[in-house]
C-alpha cells in the first residue's frame, strides 16, 4: 500500500525524517579574534579594550574602528553583537537600502557606498534619494567597506538607521483582515528573509516572532529580504504558545503548518473573513509540541514527488498564496452576491 508525503514547514517529512537544516545564505559572522590591549607607554590609563569613559564619546563608529581593532575580527570586519528587540540597524544590499529611503518609516543615520562601481540604476536612485532626505553620504573605498560590511552579500552599498521598531500583539490582531505570520523557532537568517519577502508579496499584515531562540533582523535577513522588512509590522513575544492563546481569544484563527497536519493547506476553512494567523516551525524539526498542540488547526502541503519534504521558506510561500486564494475567491464571491442582489432590487 503506497503513503502519501506531505510537508509542513519544518522540512519534516510524512514518515517522521528529519530534514537537513539549511545552511545561511549569505551573511556570516567574524571571526573570534582578540580584542587589542592597552596602547604602550600610556601612563596611567590603561583599560580594558572598548572600554570608555562616559566623557569619551570619539567619532561616530562608522569612523573610528580599524583592522584589528576591538570589536572587529581577524579580518578586520566588525563582530555583529546581539541586541535586545528586533535589531535592523544594518542594511546591506542594494534593494533593501533603496527600499529602506523609500520607505522613510525610520530615522537613517547614514548610507556608504563604494565609490568606484559600476552604473546602475538602483545607485543613482540610493544617491538621489539620500540627497533628498539630507541623509549622509560617504563614499568609501572597497577595503573601507569590507570592514564596515557585517556580510559577504553588501553589493557595495550599506546603511545605518533606527532598529526596527517593535508593534504590540494585539495591534497587529485587531488589523481589519488581519493576515499573520508566526514563526517558532526559525533561526537560519537567509531563511527569516526570504520568508519576509514572501509575506509582504502576499499581504501579511504583521510578523511575530519569539523573543528568544529565533533569529532576529540581520544584516543577511535584511539582504534577503530586499526591503519587505520596511513595509511588515513585527511584535516580539516571550513565548509562542502564549501568543496563540492570546490571539484565538481575540479571535484570530491560527494554522501551524507541519508535515503531521491532519488536514491538506487545500482545504481550509476559510471563508468566513476572520483575522487569520499561520505558524511556521524551525527548520528540521518544524512546530514544536505545544504550539502543535494549541493551534486551532495543523496543516500540511501534499506531496507527490520523491523529495519528502519543503525548505520552511518554500512551504510558507505556499501555504502563504494558499490563504490568498481563498480569501480573494470568498471576496469574489461577495461581490458577485451583491451584484446579483443590486439587479434584483
Amino acid at each position: 500500500m503506497s503513503r502519501s508525503k506531505s510537508s509542513g514547514s519544518g522540512s519534516r517529512s510524512g514518515s517522521g525524517r528529519r530534514g537537513s537544516q539549511d545552511r545561511p545564505a549569505g551573511g556570516r559572522n567574524s571571526g573570534r579574534s582578540g580584542r587589542a590591549g592597552p596602547k604602550k607607554g600610556t601612563k596611567g590609563r590603561a583599560r580594558h579594550a572598548g572600554a570608555k569613559s562616559p566623557n569619551e564619546q570619539g567619532p561616530p563608529p562608522s569612523r573610528r574602528r580599524r583592522k584589528g581593532a576591538a570589536g572587529s575580527g581577524s579580518d578586520g570586519r566588525r563582530r555583529q553583537t546581539k541586541k535586545k528587540g528586533l535589531g535592523g540597524d544594518q542594511i546591506e544590499g542594494r534593494q533593501a537600502v533603496r527600499e529602506l529611503l523609500l520607505a522613510g518609516n525610520r530615522r537613517i543615520h547614514e548610507v556608504l557606498m563604494i565609490d568606484d562601481m559600476d552604473h546602475a540604476e538602483v545607485l543613482d536612485d540610493i544617491r538621489e534619494l539620500a540627497n533628498e532626505m539630507k541623509v549622509a553620504f560617504r563614499p568609501i573605498n572597497r577595503k573601507r567597506m569590507s570592514v564596515e560590511a557585517l556580510t559577504d552579500s553588501h553589493q557595495g552599498v550599506i546603511a545605518r538607521a533606527q532598529p526596527v521598531p517593535e508593534t504590540d500583539l494585539e495591534t497587529l490582531a485587531k488589523k481589519k483582515g488581519a493576515f499573520l505570520l508566526i514563526l517558532d523557532g526559525v533561526t537560519d537568517p537567509g531563511n527569516l528573509g526570504a520568508i519576509l519577502r514572501t509575506a509582504e508579496c502576499a499581504g501579511v499584515t504583521g510578523i511575530v516572532l519569539p523573543r528568544h531562540r529565533s533569529v532576529h533582523i540581520s544584516p543577511t535577513v535584511t539582504k534577503a529580504a530586499a526591503g519587505a522588512v520596511e513595509h511588515l509590522p513585527m511584535a516580539l513575544v516571550g513565548g509562542i504558545p502564549a501568543a496563540l492563546l492570546r490571539l484565538q481569544e481575540l479571535g484570530v484563527y491560527t494554522i501551524g503548518l507541519d508535515a503531521g497536519g491532519d488536514s491538506s493547506i487545500f482545504s481550509l476553512p476559510l471563508n468566513d473573513g476572520r483575522a487569520v494567523a499561520l505558524i511556521l516551525g524551525a527548520e528540521g524539526s518544524g512546530l514544536s509540541r505545544l504550539v502543535a498542540e494549541r493551534a486551532d488547526t495543523v496543516a500540511s502541503i501534499p506531496l507527490v514527488g520523491r523529495l519528502n519534504s519543503l525548505n520552511v521558506a518554500m512551504a510558507g510561500a505556499v501555504a502563504c498564496f494558499e490563504i490568498v486564494r481563498i480569501r480573494q475567491a470568498r471576496l469574489a464571491e461577495d461581490s458577485a452576491s451583491r451584484a446579483r442582489g443590486r439587479g434584483l432590487g
